[in-house]
């Protein structure tokens, strides 16, 4: 009985132009055209992590130099190198002392950056009154591209 039906709708169903499929041709052509959308697009998308990571690395090190700079307007003095990004979070015990160091910290944690290394500190800096930079991809000072070093000193 089922067959029978099947047989029946199939017979009754008519064929017209609109119900054709695509030809191979122009399946061919769509198929070139995403081919040459994608070799232009592609190089352009790909470049873009990095340039996010270097966002990133910008916003973390205007965040970080504004707590920086807070913890020097309560105790009047940069935290040292040896205390480091560390004092933004937790109180340090090492000298000098400090004495108005903020109940809740500067900071709510330390970030990593992009590429799950920490952000250095120095003070007093090479570059301003405190440094605080990564040392980029390689984690080594210096380099070029991807691998430069990017300091607070770059932000302005």
């Amino acid at each position: 009985m089922l067959t029978e039906m099947i047989t029946a709708m199939l017979k009754s169903k008519k064929t017209t132009k609109t119900d054709v499929g695509f030809s191979l041709l122009e399946l061919m052509v769509v198929v070139v055209i995403m081919s040459i959308l994608a070799l232009v697009i592609l190089p352009r998308v790909i470049d873009r992590p990095d340039q996010a990571r270097v966002a990133r690395v910008k916003s973390d090190l205007a965040a970080l130099s504004a707590a920086v700079k807070l913890y020097r307007l309560d105790n009047f003095r940069y935290p040292t190198t040896q205390q480091g990004l560390q004092a933004l979070t937790v109180k340090p015990i090492s000298e000098p002392a400090v004495q108005n160091w903020a109940k809740n910290g500067y900071i709510d944690r330390l970030p990593k950056d992009p590429w799950g290394g920490e952000y250095q500190y120095l003070s007093p800096g090479v570059h301003e009154e405190f440094d605080v930079f990564t040392l980029g991809a390689d984690g080594v000072a210096g380099g070029v591209d991807i691998n430069t070093d990017i300091g607070s000193w770059s932000l302005k």
